[in-house]
């Protein structure tokens, strides 16, 4: 090993947008927008939600599907079957809940249109979403004063934006736990990730778990995210993970849906590299990844794999898990081991108590980021910590204001089961401090 050296990123060092509070009177266009309402249809009238009273409660949650690219349908279906579930038990505060869904295609035209029909349909918040154009549909929230509350966590703006109102620690926490994990525990370290903007924030995240275990930085190497193989990938990864013999390396490919299809790669390339070991994040692998590469005898085994949240066997996803069974039994989009899936159940535990701390007043989306902006508290039952967001939280000082939940979840693959490494959670808040993101 060498000494550590200090990590060089382009993340941004601090907010680089200011919350306009004037509605800009955006419009909605584009028959593109796959957009549909769980009890109104697309044809909500404007203006009929965030009343007082009785008035319904719209919201929006959005998510690419049938892409060549990463995929989360569980999470707008979650929210689909979440409003029919709450509606039945007397609403959320006494108030229906609404529910518009929309595809952004992976595309930024397409996420700015999702956002434009947010707004359009006075939506009080976007809730338990994914999208990786947060520079498109961002401008249009905050033009509009729409919360974003449970972002997936894949893009940097959902850790800097005011409108913001993340659960997890997105890609920071998991990479910067992964990276610590594998400091002392492997040689070379490569990162095999997508050659895109939101791929391009990955290495250095994953470099201040490395180095501050006293480990080099990771080799960073690019591929297409919607590759349909990726053999040349595979062998030149597995190339310079076995570069030193005396130390075998790790690959960690970190390329949400297409890392099953590196695996496939990976596992035909590796007979002659048997000592190189493998490592990723939750979203990039899950036990049925493992399963679907071979189990015990697939390159998964002895890997580990950081998620945001507790196994999904633990109890506290009892209400998630009721939630299934009554409302989406049959729905194969609605997997409860998803993290897409469960950080949207997440999102609407956050969106319940945010409305019910607003008793019978008005629900917009003022009163909505009023209240979160104000220093409420929201538990979920032991999922994340207590959430509160503010602008002087502790990882502020390296531009990421919004990131309050550092813990991660370090599992390991032992003979072809995904388990817990150690209990309790990992908290990567020091971690991200010690890197050089400025």
């Amino acid at each position: 090993m060498t000494g550590r050296r200090p990590i060089r990123s382009t993340l941004p060092g601090g907010l680089r947008r200011r919350f306009r509070a004037i509605r800009t009177g955006l419009v909605c266009a584009g028959a593109l927008v796959t957009c549909a309402s769980l009890t109104t249809g697309c044809g909500v009238v404007p203006g009929a939600t965030g009343g007082s009273g009785d008035d319904p409660i719209t919201v929006m949650t959005w998510a690419p599907r049938d892409t060549g690219a990463t995929n989360k349908p569980g999470m707008p279906a979650l929210a689909q079957a979440y409003a029919r579930w709450i509606n039945a038990k007397g609403g959320v505060g006494g108030r229906e809940l609404n529910v518009l869904t929309c595809n952004d295609h992976n595309d930024s035209v397409t996420a700015a249109k999702c956002a434009r029909r947010a707004v359009k349909e006075d939506a009080v918040a976007v809730v338990g979403s994914y999208s990786q154009h947060a520079d498109s549909f961002f401008p249009v929230l905050e033009g509009a004063g729409v919360p974003y509350i449970g972002g997936y966590g894949i893009t940097n703006t959902e850790f800097t934006s005011p409108l913001s109102y993340p659960v997890n620690g997105g890609q920071p926490a998991l990479l910067a736990g992964l990276g610590s994990a594998l400091a002392d525990s492997c040689g070379t370290v490569t990162l095999v990730r997508p050659d895109t903007i939101a791929g391009d924030q990955l290495p250095v995240l994953l470099d201040s778990g490395l180095t501050s275990g006293g480990h080099d930085p990771a080799r960073d190497q690019r591929a297409a995210e919607d590759a349909t193989e990726y053999d040349g990938q595979s062998d030149q990864a597995l190339r310079r993970a076995s570069a030193d013999p005396r130390e075998p390396g790790c690959v960690v490919p970190v390329l949400g849906d297409r890392t099953g299809t590196f695996m496939d790669s990976f596992r035909r390339a590796r007979g002659d590299h048997p000592e190189v070991r493998t490592a990723t994040v939750l979203g990039s692998a899950d036990q049925s990844a493992v399963n679907a590469s071979g189990g015990a005898s697939g390159p998964y085994e002895g890997a580990y794999v950081t998620g945001w949240y507790p196994a999904v066997s633990d109890p506290a996803w009892a209400g998630m898990k009721d939630l299934i069974k009554e409302e989406a039994f049959g729905d194969n989009d609605v997997d409860a081991a998803d993290a897409g899936v469960q950080t949207t159940w997440i999102a609407y535990t956050v969106l319940k108590q945010v409305v019910e701390s607003l008793g019978d007043g008005e629900v917009s989306a003022d009163t909505v980021r009023r209240a979160l902006d104000g220093g409420l508290k929201v538990g979920t039952g032991g999922l994340t910590p207590t959430l509160r967001w503010t602008f002087a939280d502790k990882l502020a000082s390296i531009g990421l204001p919004r990131l309050v939940n550092a813990d991660v979840n370090l599992q390991v693959v032992r003979e072809g089961r995904l388990v817990s490494a150690r209990r309790g959670t990992v908290d990567t808040t020091r971690t991200l401090q010690n890197a050089d993101v400025a």
